[in-house]
């Protein structure tokens, strides 16, 4: 019996959890038969069930629900936004129920006589009214825990349902069970299978329906176990590595290949079995906005984007209660009141905004509204009654700053408190837990047009990417998920220095003041206290929050996939280590946490971290014209050679034995996929045995390309003024990098040696001119910029039509905008209707960038305000059509 009930537990919680969204949708649709179907054969098979299990409130409940649900099916009555609340209500005592149920084993004493009085009521006909003490999922509290005698009649029908379920996984066909008994009153409810087989052909259709997929249930701790084992092998696996390195022994390189690759695809396998959809967090989302929106005489809509997005099981746990608290803030704080919407000129219905997408190895969680935004007014007055800081202080810093003391403890400027939020104890809790899982939080307001919060986290905790750095002679892990950049300090006045103010390290970052910390005596190692501070090493520029800092390392080795374990508990008082991991070489080294630094040494930046993210990137959000990123290498001749940092995937240090040659090209087994090589010293020879390949690793989504170079010589900040268009193929020009003459190549041209068709080869110069790119692709942000630099344009790059609308405002004056059509949020589309409806960008061509071309595109972006459209694979064209409407009369 036990098992039993744990099965009809996590069968009912399935059912239950698809409920709520089920009856949201039919308020919106009162007419949909297919969902008024499914939400009453869930309800069905719940109250079908627990007559077996003896269950009798529980089935009283569900019994009653179904009936009201048997009328709206059957037509004989129409379904009502205040029927849907009492089915709610129901739902909700249902779920109460099921929960006293987990915890003790039996049903929890309660009187449900109102809210089955209701639904009796309305079953007849008469107006729903849901009764006050029905319990709500959000709000109340469940009912007592007391067992309660079983006293119900067994029915046979479900029990040999669930009986089946349990024995075998495998769909087969439900037996038809005999009529639950039921008052005279109530016995047009039909009967139907308590325990329905998907395999099973739909009523009244001819021949079998298709088969579904088969699944089975395993145990979270089973996975667990598994994810376990798998680690261990992943270790294992970069021990043989290491120790065949050192040996260079031929013999074991194939094999340790293929196991390499077989452990990564078995990572991979493994990790897919603990994704789960964010989607799964956000299901109570609807029902909860739903009653939030009644509770405080709002209209909202709620709107999820990205829901398929899949993330770890055990960081989808730990974000669920931080997003909740964030909708209902957003809800409660962020959106006004229908009459203030109206006063405000916005649509009475007020949107609230969920949408999560990969980003390299993380997930990006945004939470928005289109509300009253943040009162920097408010939150200054607050900040000095609190006595947070001085007026002198307040009077330096930037909007951005101040908005960002809603993070702190207790900071609120809500007007009253209320059941929903505005307690005071919000948003520093929700950062506190967002930065516990390795993760960072950003917001962005604009008073009177709304607030959007954007919470970046990795995709799984158990083994995540890390830099291996070195410090007082100990190495240690930095997971990159908050490096921004890594900067190489020198002695000499060329590159990047170390300075002091009153004995505290620092360092002048693209004009910028950015404190510094020492690892080595951070941590106390041997012979740091006593030896003076070296003006030389290596700088780890780490984002926490909207605080950016440095750290200072003797060395930096390689990135590296590692296994991340606990903390031993003699260590947990120490909050700089998040874990410790395993090498391939068989040490034990510490996995540094940046939150914890940040905490421990008080260090922070003094500007917004946005901006200096932004300019780590390369191109991102900057003018051509000011310093960008470069790496530095050489290839072929003495020359040296630049590329703009931020295209870069990875540094990649291969082993001459990995590349093959297969169909004419040469290529390497990458990652679980083949990756092209191509070589920039014309015919690649493999060198002797033993030796490595220097290679940079561009990619972008699922596709990949490595260009094998001879050196990486170091990583700088120059302004990149590229002079003189080379007649070279495969290079834009040249340009004085740290007082050499450097040549620029041209990303597109070397990816189409590849065989990808992603861009052709640059064009001809045109006439200098101020130009807007808008391309929510980070890749293709920096592919499109330096070429476009190279034609004479002056180019500003953001990353969403949004971003677009915020300079206009701000009154930033532009020759020609370029813009991709598909972006989410705000699309090429909606940025062209905006940009022609009014303001000073209204007379601008506008060409529209889009992977495809096709007529009814052409159309739609012509109808949109286009002015030409082009292929986001045709440089040449784009270059052409710049030329060309550039050249239009009216345009100076």
């Amino acid at each position: 019996m036990d098992d039993l009930l744990a099965d009809f537990l996590t069968e009912t919680n399935e059912g239950l959890a698809a409920l709520d969204g089920a009856l949201l949708k039919l308020e919106k649709a009162p007419d949909d038969r297919q969902t008024l179907s499914e939400i009453f054969r869930n309800v069905h098979t719940i109250k079908g069930t627990c007559g077996f299990l003896g269950l009798s409130r529980l089935e009283k409940v569900a019994h009653a629900a179904e009936n009201v649900l048997g009328k709206y099916r059957e037509g004989s009555l129409k379904v009502t936004p205040e029927g849907i609340t009492l089915i709610l209500s129901a739902l909700d005592c249902l779920k109460s129920i099921v929960a006293g149920l987990e915890s003790t084993g039996s049903e929890p004493v309660g009187d449900d006589a109102p809210l089955i009085a209701a639904l009796d009521a309305a079953w007849r006909g008469e107006v729903p009214v849901a009764p006050s003490t029905a319990p709500r999922a959000a709000l109340a509290e469940p009912a007592p825990m007391v067992p309660e005698p079983a006293t119900a009649e067994p029915d046979l029908a479900a029990a040999e349902a669930l009986f089946e379920t349990h024995v075998a996984p495998v769909p087969v066909p439900a037996p038809v069970p005999a009529p639950v008994p039921a008052p005279a009153a109530k016995a047009e409810a039909e009967p139907e299978a308590a325990a329905p087989a998907p395999a099973a052909p739909a009523a009244g259709q001819g021949g079998a329906a298709a088969a579904p997929p088969q699944t089975i249930r395993v145990s979270v701790d089973v996975l667990e176990d598994l994810m376990t084992l798998v680690s261990e092998l992943v270790l294992t696996r970069n021990q043989l590595l290491q120790l065949v390195r050192a040996r260079s022994d031929s013999a074991l390189t194939v094999p340790l290949q293929r196991l390499s690759h077989i452990t990564s695809e078995l990572q991979e396998g493994v990790m897919k079995t603990r994704m789960q959809p964010i989607g799964n967090a956000w299901q109570k989302l609807p029902r909860i906005v739903r009653d939030l929106a009644n509770e405080l005489g709002k209209k909202i809509e709620l709107v999820m984007k990205g829901a398929e997005t899949e993330l770890d099981r055990q960081v989808l746990e730990l974000i669920k209660d931080p997003l909740t608290h964030m909708v209902r803030n957003s809800g409660d704080h962020g959106l006004e009141t229908p009459e203030q919407r109206r006063a405000a000129g916005k649509p009475e219905i007020g949107r609230v905004m969920l949408n999560a997408y990969h980003e390299g190895g993380h997930i990006i969680i945004e939470i928005g509204d289109d509300g009253r935004g943040l009162s920097v007014e408010k939150i200054k007055a607050k900040v000095l009654s609190q006595g947070l800081t001085t007026e002198a202080e307040l009077a330096g810093m930037s909007e951005r700053e101040i908005q960002h003391f809603i993070f702190r403890a207790g900071f609120s400027t809500a007007a009253a408190i209320t059941s929903v939020s505005g307690r005071g104890v919000g948003m520093d809790v929700v950062k506190t837990n967002v930065e516990k899982i390795g993760g960072t939080i950003e917001l962005r307001s604009v008073e009177g047009k709304g607030t959007t919060f954007f919470i970046k986290i990795p995709l799984t905790l158990a083994i995540v990417s890390a830099l291996i750095v070195e410090a007082g002679g100990e190495r240690f892990a930095i997971p990159q998920i908050g490096v921004v950049e890594l900067v190489r300090a020198s002695g000499n006045a060329e590159g990047a220095q170390i300075e002091r103010i009153h004995d505290t390290p620092v360092m002048r970052l693209r004009e910028r003041l950015l404190p510094l910390v020492s690892l080595s005596r951070l941590l106390q190692l041997e012979g740091s206290a006593a030896e003076p501070e070296k003006d030389e090493g290596f700088v780890v520029v780490t984002q926490v929050g909207a605080n950016v800092f440095g750290i200072i390392v003797d060395k930096v080795f390689d990135t590296e996939e590692i296994v991340v374990k606990p903390v031993a508990p003699i260590l947990r008082h120490v909050t700089m280590f998040s874990g410790n991991t395993i090498l391939g070489d068989g040490s034990v080294i510490m996995i540094l946490d940046p939150n914890g630094i940040a905490r421990a040494t008080g260090v922070g930046a003094d500007g917004p971290a946005e901006e200096l993210a932004q300019a780590a990137a390369g191109l991102r959000g900057t003018r051509s014209s000011e310093r960008t990123a470069l790496l530095l290498f050489r290839a072929g001749d003495d020359t040296p050679k630049a590329v703009p940092l931020g295209l870069v995937a990875r540094l990649e240090d291969l082993p001459v034995e990995s590349i093959e040659h297969s169909g004419g090209k040469t290529l390497v087994q990458y990652r679980g996929k083949l990756m092209p090589l191509v070589s920039m010293s014309g015919g690649w020879v493999p060198p002797e045995p033993g030796r490595r390949q220097a290679v940079l690793v561009f990619n972008d989504r699922d596709r990949a390309m490595g260009l094998m170079v001879d050196a990486i010589l170091d990583v700088v900040e120059e302004h990149m003024n590229i002079e003189g268009a080379s007649e070279q193929p495969g290079f834009l020009g040249s340009a004085v990098i740290c007082g050499k003459v450097t040549d620029i190549i041209d990303c597109a041209w070397w990816l189409h040696q590849a065989g990808d068709d992603w861009f052709r080869q640059t064009g001809a110069a045109v006439a200098p001119r101020r130009l807007l790119l808008v391309e929510d692709s980070a890749f293709f942000r920096h592919l499109l910029v330096p070429g476009l630099t190279a034609a004479g344009y002056e180019v500003t790059a953001v990353d969403s039509g949004a971003q677009a609308l915020q300079l206009r405002e701000q009154g930033t004056v532009f020759d020609i905008i370029v813009s991709d059509i598909e972006m989410p949020d705000l699309d090429g589309l909606g940025l062209a209707r905006a940009v022609r409806e009014s303001g000073p960008w209204q007379e601008l061509p506008l060409v529209a960038l889009s992977g495809r071309v096709d007529g009814e595109r052409m159309r739609l972006a012509r109808e949109a305000g286009f002015t030409t459209y082009v292929g986001k694979s045709d440089r040449e064209a784009l270059l052409a059509s710049l030329r060309e409407c550039l050249a239009a009369p009216g345009i100076a």
